[in-house]
């Protein structure tokens, strides 16, 4: 609410919280009537709650904003100017300062050149946010709402923010601000945390249930989503057919990369496959091969 540029709404989305969430969002949208409050009875799952605050959204530019991060006050006005300035870009976001549980501050985090997410070739955009590894803050940019409803949003399953980067980079740039304007937390109780920067490999079984608890019965071959995803995030834009072609050829680069993940899953298929004939009806539950 410190932002020097006012012109914005906040709508909080409680996602079945059993804390003093209610009570203390309702106390801030009576004192500010740019604050909306909407609350879940039951938990969505990370990647439909982030949906839903999109779906309510009324301004011409979005931003997420997850609950324990920070924003320097020139973020948003900053942000505004540069997509103001570059019609083509899509997302504007600045460099990244990690701060913990306490507030202490870690690691900068800027991509020095390492991520092509501002060249004017898509193919290179998307060339870039497939394959290097990546943390995806620029998800928590600020980005333009009748590009993001180009696409199916946050995906709910493991890595789609990644694959939503991936999306807006085939349709246009990135504009990356040399400033520490975002402050990202980082500390155990995370869910990425947990399930990803601490592992030797990453879980993306327990990712996928935290992005949408509903599939915890289901069939869960995480990368091979992440390939269909890409596959279906070239199809959905706006490219010519040099540059669809030549992206259909980075995803089967990635696939040659991420080949042991990919075996797993199907691993993973085949005991679900056994256990379900085993069974002889309904769905069942298999131990991740993460």
């Amino acid at each position: 609410m410190a932002q020097t540029f006012g012109d914005f709404e906040l709508i909080i989305s409680d996602n079945a919280s059993s804390d003093r969430t209610p009570e203390i969002c309702q106390a801030f949208a009576q004192q500010d009537n740019r604050i909306r409050y909407v609350r879940s009875a039951e938990n969505l799952g990370g990647a439909p709650n982030f949906n839903r605050v999109f779906a309510l959204a009324r301004g011409e530019y979005f931003k997420w904003a997850a609950h324990d991060d920070l924003i320097a006050p020139t973020f948003l006005e900053r942000c505004v100017a540069t997509l103001d300035a570059n019609p083509g870009a899509v997302v504007a976001h600045s460099w990244t300062q990690i701060i913990d549980a306490k507030g202490h501050l870690g690691q900068r985090y800027g991509y020095d050149g390492r991520l092509t997410t501002d060249s004017p070739d898509p193919v290179s955009r998307f060339r870039s946010l497939i394959h290097p590894s990546h943390q995806c803050y620029q998800l928590f940019g600020l980005m333009r709402a009748n590009i993001l409803r180009q696409t199916p949003l946050h995906g709910s399953y493991s890595h789609g923010d990644g694959v939503l980067l991936a999306r807006l980079a085939l349709w246009g740039p990135f504009c990356e601000l040399p400033e520490l304007l975002f402050f990202a937390r980082s500390h155990p109780e995370q869910t990425l945390y947990r399930f990803i920067w601490s592992q030797k490999r990453p879980d993306y079984y327990a990712l996928t249930l935290w992005c949408d608890p509903t599939q915890a019965q289901q069939l869960i071959t995480p990368r091979w989503t992440i390939l269909r995803e890409y596959w279906r995030a070239i199809a959905d834009s706006p490219l010519s057919p040099p540059e669809r072609r030549d992206c259909y050829h980075e995803t089967w680069k990635w696939a040659r990369t991420y080949w042991k993940g990919l075996l797993r899953d199907l691993g993973h298929a085949m005991v679900y496959r056994w256990k379900f004939r085993a069974r002889g009806s309904g769905p069942v539950s298999v131990p991740n091969l993460v």
